[in-house]
């Protein structure tokens, strides 16, 4: 009886796992559509779903219920260029040789700071195989909408342009719409004096005006697979909103959740800006065929968004300056809930190929891991530890350069100033209060050996201590500071 129910159902089981296939293949067109939202200088709690009770965010909040949150998530680096090339490229910052927020510039080392930063390019060089480039080879239609700053230096009288050499439409895109070479506008106010980008309505709101060229995109791509890669410049620098949620928030006030309004008013209009996206695919029924990532590309910048409970913030390796908030949804494939395995961005470059049926680039080196794996709640990762390298000051000059390694509920940071390590149990103090190497000084040891072994396989690059050079008060200080 059990064999002859399973012969009748054999057809069924067959067809389920063909159709299985034909949404991974990329010569059918059940492939997901992607959209990678990736939000800029965004705090570890300046959102709904992560526990803040002070901004206003529905759309956002809706997404993390329909989707798959992540807890543990990290950004590749704390700063937004090398965080950018390592998810376009599947490889880590220090293997790209991209450590620093473009342009590095000598004026960000403090006052008699000892070290000379690691050298660092001011570009993504054109012979990386980008994710566009992988997508577009197999008939996705490859958009990019907002903030680049992977091409060079840049000046004012260009609209930030930078070296054209290395914009967007030389990285596998088809359009650019408002990358440059900043890392932010000049005005969140249309005109906005950006090169890629043209003035349309004076006075119009950068974030209304990308989400209304999104949808536009949306709509002339209905019938095709596209990677819309929309990276909004919120709530980056400068701090601008509408004036009407900023009165809102100045009647709320500076408090738990709020450390300043307009930023607060930023991050609502970013959330209603996602909002219109996110139903303009309801309305177009592409929801369920459409993979939605968001995360923000670092951690947020201290002195205006709300990190609590978290150390630091942007340009620090405590976590306040890479944790970082991660959704992905995927009706039918990635199962809504929480995970936290500690995952990085670096592993959304293998994410999306296999989503979209496609192989790893055949000997190009991958430094991430795919997630699909976890969508189900079921699988694991196959990796033991996520490293970062940050040889370089940070635009405020503050913080220690170092590299750290996070490997189950353990944290290293490894001080290149002094050759300190800071050990911390992550489960039991996600604040990073107590350093623990002392108590734990075998473990503080392996997990140095494992990230100076990382850095020799990845070929990174290191500061060079200055002859002779002693760190005045100002570098000290500076060096114990986060």
């Amino acid at each position: 009886m059990r064999l002859e129910w399973i012969n009748k159902l054999r057809p069924l089981l067959l067809f389920g796992v063909a159709l299985s296939c034909q949404a991974l293949d990329p010569q059918t067109g059940g492939r997901p559509n992607v959209l990678l939202i990736m939000v800029d200088d965004l705090g570890w709690m300046d959102l709904g779903f992560q526990g803040n009770e002070q901004i206003d965010t529905p759309n956002l909040d809706r997404l993390a219920r329909e989707g798959l949150r992540f807890t543990d998530a990290y950004a590749a680096a704390p700063v937004c260029s090398p965080a950018r090339a390592s998810l376009l490229t599947g490889m880590a910052p220090a293997r790209l040789g991209i450590t620093n927020h473009v342009p590095e510039s000598p004026r960000f080392a403090p006052k008699g700071a000892p070290f000379v930063a690691a050298p660092t390019l001011n570009y993504l060089p054109t012979e990386h195989v980008t994710l566009a480039e992988r997508l577009g080879e197999a008939g996705y239609s490859t958009p990019f909408v907002g903030k680049w700053h992977l091409c060079g230096d840049w000046s004012h009288r260009d609209g930030g342009a930078g070296d054209p050499a290395y914009h967007p439409e030389r990285q596998g895109f088809e359009l650019n719409i408002a990358g440059c070479a900043r890392g932010g506008p000049t005005t969140y106010w249309d005109p906005y004096n950006i090169h890629a980008i043209e003035s349309n309505t004076p006075g119009e709101y950068l974030p209304d005006r990308l989400a209304r060229e999104v949808i536009g995109l949306l709509r002339e791509r209905v019938d095709d697979p596209f990677f819309l890669c929309w990276w909004p410049y919120t709530p980056h620098y400068p701090l601008e909103a509408p004036p009407e949620l900023v009165e809102k928030y100045e009647a709320r006030g500076v408090g738990p959740g709020i450390k300043n309004t307009t930023y607060a008013a930023m991050v609502e209009a970013m959330d209603a800006s996602i909002g219109r996206v996110l139903d303009e695919l309801d309305r177009l029924e592409l929801a369920e065929e459409t993979l939605v990532i968001f995360l923000s590309d670092n951690g947020g910048w201290d002195g205006v968004c709300d990190n609590r409970p978290l150390k630091a913030g942007k340009g620090y390796l405590y976590e306040g300056g890479i944790r970082v908030p991660l959704v992905i949804r995927w009706p039918g494939r990635a199962a809504p809930g929480v995970s936290s395995t500690p995952v990085v961005s670096t592993d959304l470059f293998a994410t999306v190929l296999e989503a979209a049926g496609l192989e790893p680039t055949p000997d190009t080196p991958l430094d991430g891991e795919s997630l699909v794996p976890l969508f189900d709640g079921e699988g694991a990762l196959k990796r033991d530890a996520i490293f970062f390298h940050y040889p370089n000051y940070a635009f405020h000059g503050g913080n220690r350069l170092g590299g750290a390694v996070r490997s189950g509920p353990w944290k290293l940071i490894e001080n290149f100033y002094d050759g300190s390590l800071e050990l911390y149990d992550l489960e039991a103090d996600i604040g990073e209060r107590s350093n623990v190497a002392g108590a734990h000084p075998e473990t503080a040891t392996a997990l140095v050996e494992m990230l100076r072994g990382w850095r020799a396989e990845v070929g990174a690059k290191m500061p060079m201590r200055l002859p002779g050079a002693q760190p005045s008060r100002a570098a000290s200080a500076a060096s114990s500071s986060g």
